[in-house]
């Protein structure tokens, strides 16, 4: 028989281990001299006809119709080993070391994927106060007193919410002829309760406010330019010297509040942004204030704007309107300060849940990173509408 070829001898081997279920194999087995050169003396172990075992596995073989037992037995030298306990910590410790490197790049990846989101929502939600601006030859008023209306439910039709903007009653503002007008009141809230994802950044929220008489009153992300001092520069009759704040004169803002029944509502126009709709914040992100914190709580004028007194995502407090709407108990609040005074006026920075900074929207419908790093006056300079600044951000998204 020349080297290579198979016998012609075929061996049916049954199984006879009693802690195995039976198995049926046919082997064929090469020339003796050659089976241990080749796979199979791997593959299967020695097999001896004819020999009773000694620790190694009983079956029988058929050859010819006559039945012989059978012994498998593993050469000498290739008994199978597991893995010790040092060389399975060992793995386990490498993959915990891969995980722990990978995982940054992962949450990473996300956090990116996320913010692009809100950028693309910002840009829509500026947008819409474009094609406001086109219906109405003018900006939406900031909001009107505390509690009939912000620029946020003007804008409603303009990003595909008609059927809410219906629902929602403007006709009632200054408690006139009851509350129930009020964006906490009954006719409201339907509308008020909606989380719309538009106005939501995906790396926040949402967080639905838990203050006792407003629960189930959403919170958003993304808040109209008040200017560069405090809240109500600007708004008629106000008791608080912010037209000049610590030194800061103010430069004007695209949104102010209307100050009431008797006072007619201020709202601006594009014509009136004389440092150019380009170099001018229209909308930047704020948080959603969690628990019984009130900030991003848009659908209420004082959750509607920011200013930018303070930096982006500054450690210093925000300045709210009262004791109860600050939630400084809650971790995931960043610091904020309350009741506002004449020479502590309401001011709310833009903050954001991305790390490094936030995104804004201009005047002109662009969309800009910009980072907590930004000089001061710079972003000072950036949400005044005739301050005469000379300033701009780098290239949109």
């Amino acid at each position: 028989m020349k080297r290579g070829q198979y016998r012609s001898t075929e061996y049916r081997v049954h199984s006879e281990d009693c802690g195995l279920a039976k198995v049926h194999l046919t082997l064929r087995v090469r020339n003796a001299h050659h089976a241990k050169h080749d796979g199979y003396t791997r593959l299967v172990p020695r097999l001896r006809l004819g020999t009773q075992c000694s620790g190694g596995s009983a079956s029988s073989a058929t050859r010819g119709g006559a039945s012989q037992p059978v012994c498998f037995q593993a050469e000498p030298g290739s008994k199978a080993r597991g893995f010790t306990l040092v060389e399975l910590l060992i793995v386990i410790a490498i993959i915990g070391i891969l995980i722990s490197m990978l995982l940054p790049a992962v949450n990473s990846a996300r956090e990116a994927a996320r913010r692009m989101s809100c950028n693309n929502n910002l840009r829509q939600t500026a947008l819409a106060i474009h094609a406001y601006h086109e219906a109405h030859s003018e900006l939406p008023v900031g909001a009107y007193g505390c509690c009939w209306g912000t620029w946020q439910a003007a804008i409603l039709p303009y990003v595909e919410q008609l059927n809410l903007a219906e629902m929602y009653h403007e006709e009632g503002k200054y408690d006139n002829p009851d509350t129930s007008y009020r964006y906490s009141g009954a006719k409201n809230t339907p509308v008020t309760k909606q989380q719309l994802s538009v106005f939501t950044c995906p790396s926040d929220g949402p967080h639905p406010t838990t203050l006792a008489g407003y629960e189930g009153i959403t919170s958003h992300n993304y808040a109209a330019n008040y200017g560069n001092t405090g809240f109500l520069a600007g708004y008629p009759n106000q008791n608080e010297a912010v037209d000049d704040y610590s030194g800061v004169a103010f430069g004007g803002a695209p949104f102010t509040m209307a100050g009431g029944p008797a006072i007619e509502a201020k709202a601006m126009k594009f014509a009136h942004i004389r440092d150019g709709q380009s170099n001018t914040l229209m909308l930047a992100e704020v948080i959603q204030g969690q628990g019984n914190d009130l900030r991003g709580f848009s659908w209420w004028a004082y959750g509607a704007g920011f200013m930018t007194y303070l930096a982006p995502n500054t450690n210093e407090p925000d300045v709210m309107q009262g004791a109860g709407y600050c939630d400084n108990g809650n971790a995931s609040n960043p610091p904020c300060i309350a009741p506002h005074s004449a020479s502590q006026p309401m001011t709310v920075a833009s903050r954001s849940r991305h790390p490094g900074g936030v995104v804004v929207a201009m005047c002109d419908g662009s969309t800009h990173w910009v980072s907590n790093d930004i000089a001061l006056d710079t972003w000072r300079s950036l949400s005044t509408m005739r301050g005469n600044e000379v300033v701009s951000l780098p290239d949109s998204f």
